[in-house]
Order: C-alpha cells, then structure tokens, then sequence
C-alpha cells in the first residue's frame, strides 16, 4: 500500500510537471513579454543596490568603494542629529499626508463621476480633459503656476482684486502658509485623472444586475454609489492605498524644486525641504555622496516599514492585501 501510494505520487508529480511545461511552451510569446520589464528591473533597481554600502563610507570619488574609509553609522547618526532632521521630517510627512487625504479619494470621485454620465461623447470629452495634464511635464506646469499666481498682471491676482477681497497683489509663492495648498492642489490636478482609469476599469467590471437590484430595492442613483459601486471597488482602493502609504517619504522632488527656484528660495525653505530635495542638493550640488546615500536608504527603509504595516492592517479591514 505505502508503495503503491508513494508510485501514484510520484506519478501526479510527473503530470504536472509535464503540464506546467506545456503551458510555459504555449505561452512562450507571453512569457517573453516580460523579459524587458525583469532586465529593466534588474538593471535600474537590483544592481544599483550594490551602492548601499557607500552610506557607510566616508566615500571618495577618485578612490572608489574599495578605497574609501569605513565609518560604519556615522552618516545616519549625522542626519539625526542635525537641526535639519526635524524640520525635513515634518514637511516629508505633511506634505504627504496632504497629498495622501486630499489627492487619493479624487480619482475615486472623479471615476465615479464619469460613469453616472449617460452621453458617452460628453463621457469621454471630460475624461480627456482629465487626462490631459498627467502628460504635460513639470517644467510646463510650473511655468503655468508661476504665471497663474504672478504679482504683476497674474490671473488669480487680478481675479481676486477685481471681487474685492485682496486691495494689492498677493506673492503667493514667496508666503510660506501657502506654498503647500498649492503644492498639493497643482498634484491634484496634474494626476487625478490619469489616476481615474484604475477605478473606471474596475467600475466596469461591475455586474449591471446589482445595480438593477439596487433599484428594484429603492436605491435611487446616488444611494447606488455606496451600496453597489464603492463596495465593489474596495480591492482596488485597498491596494493602491497600501501603496501610497508605502510611499509616505516619497514626497516628490521635481515639482518642489521648480517652483521654489531650483531650491534656491530661502523663504520657502523652511516649508519646501523635504527628503528628497535634501539628497538632490547634499547628493549632486554639494557632492556628499555618502550623506546623500544615508538618506535616502533611511529613507527606503522606513517606506518598506510602512508597506507592511500598512498590507498587514488593510489585509485586516479588508480581507485585501498584496500577499
């Protein structure tokens, strides 16, 4: 008996291999699709980790990793220490709540918007409209917010003296109160409807009949939202919100350093300093690479923490989670 079960076993084990093969072979062109993705992967995020050990050198450019002094945690005890930590920590973790409270749910609104619009031209006309900015770059949009929010002859200036609320022109982005509405309102705006299609595609994947028994239960349209479109979507909204708290430190460096001049305006450095534009200027500006290098891997470490807090808490709520 014990021979017999042990030869059906290995039997079994020799069926699925032999399938597992057969559908490799059957789906050879597929699988060879992601062999860009994985070289890309490998070389743009993989090998670079080898550098990590520059954040425990005091790191020399002309001696290399092999040549340069070890100095174990120095850099990091360095970062904390210093009168910067605080301050670069509170405006990384401000602007990204911001971002986080104000900038997630309106895909969420916006795709739901789009799919209670009956005309499909009108339907697709807004989402277009939506679109758009995702692909216009930073360097363009900074120009348009500089331009919108000018002293002299700015829009929003003109527009708020002619209703009567401001007697003279106000320099928005030389008022440090106001640099992180505008911050965060320009993001909104720039990535909201690209962020949309995730949530419309999932949207319409829902089984018309549940909306069809909603109605048949009284909902009107607007009660269908919560009790058949939001409910339906939550694996979604679980998964892309577990990876934007993954991404709490990741404030963003291009927008900020456009429209604070490069980082080169001191009245807003006090709000505008965030981790990222502190390796770009200790990085490549004063070329302390090794400081730069603790950073960001302080960085890195404490976004790994926060994606599995958060997999681990939403998995709970949820019953959704990465894996």
């Amino acid at each position: 008996m014990i021979l017999s079960e042990a030869s059906e076993k290995i039997q079994q084990r020799k069926i699925q291999s032999e399938r597992r093969k057969c559908n490799i072979k059957e789906q050879l062109v597929l699988q060879s699709l992601v062999i860009p993705g994985l070289i890309f992967l490998a070389v743009f995020s993989y090998i670079p980790l080898m550098g990590i050990v520059i954040a425990f050198q005091d790191y020399d450019l002309f001696l290399g990793v092999r040549g340069s002094t070890w100095v174990g945690f120095k850099q990091f005890i360095d970062f904390f220490g210093s009168n910067n930590f605080l301050k670069i920590m509170r405006n990384t973790l401000s602007i990204s709540f911001l971002k986080l409270i104000f900038g997630f749910p309106m895909p969420i609104i916006l795709a739901i918007l789009f799919n209670e619009i009956g005309k499909i031209k009108i339907k697709k006309a807004f989402q277009t409209i939506t679109y758009l900015p995702y692909f216009i770059a930073w360097v363009v949009v900074s120009g348009m917010i500089i331009s919108l929010l000018a002293v002299n002859n700015g829009t929003v200036n003109n527009f708020l003296i002619s209703l009567g609320l401001i007697n003279e022109p106000v320099n928005f982005l030389s008022k440090p109160e106001y640099f992180w509405p505008i911050l965060v309102i320009s993001n909104i705006w720039k990535g909201s409807g690209y962020g949309a299609i995730i949530y419309m595609a999932a949207i319409a994947g829902i089984n018309p009949e549940l909306y069809e028994a909603a109605s048949i239960d009284g909902a009107t349209r607007f009660r269908s939202i919560f009790v058949v479109t939001l409910p339906c979507i939550i694996p979604q909204v679980a998964i892309l919100l577990i990876l934007n708290i993954s991404n709490i430190l990741n404030t963003g460096m291009e927008d900020i350093l456009l429209l604070t001049n490069n980082g080169d305006n001191a009245i807003l450095n006090g709000v505008s300093e965030v981790i990222d534009t502190f390796v770009y200027r200790y990085g490549v500006k004063l070329q302390r690479y090794s400081y730069a290098t603790a950073v960001g891997l302080f960085k890195t470490v404490v976004n790994v923490a926060m994606l599995f807090s958060a997999n681990s808490i939403i998995r709970k709520l949820t019953d959704t989670s990465i894996w």
